[in-house]
């Protein structure tokens, strides 16, 4: 008996006496096997990618089945409606835009007053990265009507939407905090884009610049493998290649670039009118009285009139866009003739309320952009050696780097959608061009013209030296701290002052505006009250204020205010205009970087 302990004893002996020789190399071990957060981030962002895919495959098969059951084979839409008799013409996107618009009544007739964010851009600049699965969903459907039955928008608007809207919902479900819920969202916006057109360098650029507006590494890698995922998921199941077939051709003359020059100034001066436009549609539009289904109703029955004329303008302007290609010459009356009317068919499916994205139709009026520049070159014996397809690719990376304010955005996607590197010289100089001479004449892009429309303050670009790589008050803010409803009670208020250890709080409506705040030293004056202190309110006592912040603001840009008042949890609104209460940021944590 007396062996048998002291063996054991022996043995636990050298147990011990192996544990502490090797416990430091088994912590390193473990903390490498360790499922680190970034390597969290990259398995999540692939996942996300995947789901983005199969989001792109299932509505294209939903578009194609339903297609088919109306286009012969062979045939493609602008050839259905060529076909068609000028009443049907009038009365499919007249029909499809009621339908379209009941589906948006439909989903805006139960959405809380309150609820979460619906808006992709807000999603992630207001910092909490909240999208409705739901609002999405139906805004599909209704995108999926409109483009069946005519409107000038394009499919990636929705795909780009559920996308986010998915990751969305997976950090909802498994409470992420909000600066991984925002980078999960802009990387299912990213797989969406990248699905939509098959290019997943573009979709990475857009997320990172145009959604995040940051391209740190430790964002940027999510969102690559977030792409990639959905491009190959593309490619395996719908087989697709380049989306547009164009003629392969080697641009190596250097002196023809003064042409595109002009080419940028033109699509330049093009893009900003078409950003002018759209946005005085929405605003003629909304003052139009009753449902959203009379304003769709009414847009999709004008478009239809155009189409009647021009059938060409019909859906997102793929088809026509790649045939531009193919032809060897286009008369100058069909390039003016594709471009004005595009360009009105596209802003009154805007600006009537459908939704859709603007991506591809922009597209269209690019190359006839460019059709019409090379067609009036060669008239005047000039640039005979250019092909006109490299004026059309141009003209599509001009327009887009106009709508976008992003000449990288739009160079990397044409390249993408062609893949010809010799125009690379052709593009950057009409990218750039281009971009400068819209913001001359609209400040605003596509996307911050839209954020504009719902309230909220577009992040600017900073002239500052490394100022992209800053972090923002979005980044470091937290959920709202020590908020209370304008109708609390008295005593209420008091024992949240006893149960917290704070020197104030901040007082929001019933729509979560921010109209002031309590301090304790406020309620000195009442504490010898007696009976009537039951009817008193913070509305009552509440003091206008506090200071804010705006999720926006680079953290070196926010430091000025942290220093100057002693208070630690700063209110975060929405912008400076409405005031909606959607974070707090503290001081000591900011302060302590």
């Amino acid at each position: 008996m007396s062996e048998g302990r002291s063996e054991k004893s022996l043995l636990y002996r050298k147990v011990v006496k192996f544990v502490q020789r090797h416990w430091r190399q088994a912590l390193k071990i473990r903390d490498w096997l360790r499922l680190h957060e970034e390597s969290s981030h990259l398995l999540t962002a692939g996942l996300i990618g995947i789901t983005g895919g199969f989001i792109n495959l299932i509505f294209n098969l939903i578009l194609r089945l339903v297609t088919s059951l109306f286009v012969e084979r062979g045939q493609n839409e602008v050839d259905f409606t060529r076909g068609l008799s000028w009443q049907l013409a009038l009365l499919i996107p007249c029909l499809g835009g009621v339908i379209a618009g009941l589906l948006l009544w439909w989903r805006d007739r139960f959405r809380s007053r309150n609820a979460i964010t619906n808006n992709l851009l807000e999603a992630v600049a207001t910092g909490n990265g909240k999208l409705s699965m739901r609002f999405a969903l139906q805004s599909s459907v209704s995108s999926m009507v409109s483009i069946l039955s005519g409107a000038s928008l394009g499919r990636e608007g929705a795909i780009t939407q559920m996308g986010a809207a998915c990751a969305s919902a997976i950090g909802q479900r498994f409470s992420w905090p909000p600066y991984r819920l925002r980078l999960m969202v802009a990387s299912g916006a990213a797989a969406g884009m990248a699905a939509a057109y098959n290019a997943p360098i573009s979709g990475s650029v857009f997320a990172a610049q145009i959604v995040l507006g940051n391209f740190s590494m430790a964002l940027l890698a999510p969102i690559l493998v977030s792409a990639v995922m959905a491009s190959v998921i593309s490619r395996s199941f719908l087989r697709v290649g380049p989306l547009f077939e164009v003629p392969q051709f080697e641009f190596t003359d250097m002196m023809q670039l003064p042409y595109f020059i002009v080419l940028g100034i033109s699509t330049g001066a093009i893009g900003a009118a078409f950003l002018a436009y759209m946005q005085v549609s929405r605003r003629i539009f909304e003052r139009i009285p009753g449902p959203v289904m009379i304003r769709l109703a009414l847009g999709g029955a004008m478009v239809g009139a155009i189409t009647i004329v021009f059938p060409e303008v019909i859906g997102n302007g793929y088809t026509v866009t790649n045939q531009l290609f193919q032809w060897d010459e286009v008369a100058l009356h069909v390039g003016i003739g594709l471009l004005a009317a595009k360009f009105l068919a596209t802003g009154l499916s805007v600006g009537s309320g459908a939704v859709g994205g603007v991506f591809t139709p922009t597209l269209l009026l690019g190359a006839s952009t460019g059709v019409i520049l090379s067609r009036v070159l060669h008239s005047m014996s000039l640039a005979d050696t250019t092909p006109f397809a490299a004026f059309a690719l141009a003209g599509m990376c001009g327009i887009l780097a106009a709508t976008t304010h992003s000449a990288l955005l739009a160079i990397i996607m044409i390249f993408e959608l062609s893949l010809n590197y010799s125009i690379m010289p052709a593009l950057m100089v009409t990218s750039a061009v281009s971009t400068l001479v819209s913001r001359r004449f609209y400040a605003d892009s596509v996307y911050t013209s839209a954020m504009d429309m719902v309230g909220l303050e577009a992040r600017r670009e900073s002239p500052s030296i490394g100022a992209a790589a800053e972090e923002t008050v979005g980044d470091w803010m937290s959920h709202p701290l020590h908020a209370i409803p304008q109708n609390t009670r008295f005593d209420s208020i008091v024992k949240m002052f006893l149960k917290s250890p704070v020197e104030y709080l901040t007082v929001v409506d019933e729509d979560d505006v921010l109209v002031g705040e309590v301090r304790l030293q406020d309620l000195k004056e009442w504490l010898g009250g007696g009976p009537e202190l039951d009817a008193v309110i913070a509305m009552d006592i509440m003091r206008p204020g506090p200071k804010f912040l705006t999720p926006e603001l680079r953290l070196s840009e926010a430091l000025p205010v942290l220093l100057t008042t002693p208070i630690n949890d700063y209110p975060v609104v929405n912008n400076s205009r409405h005031r909606k209460l959607i974070g707090t940021l503290s001081r000591s944590e900011v302060l302590g970087l």
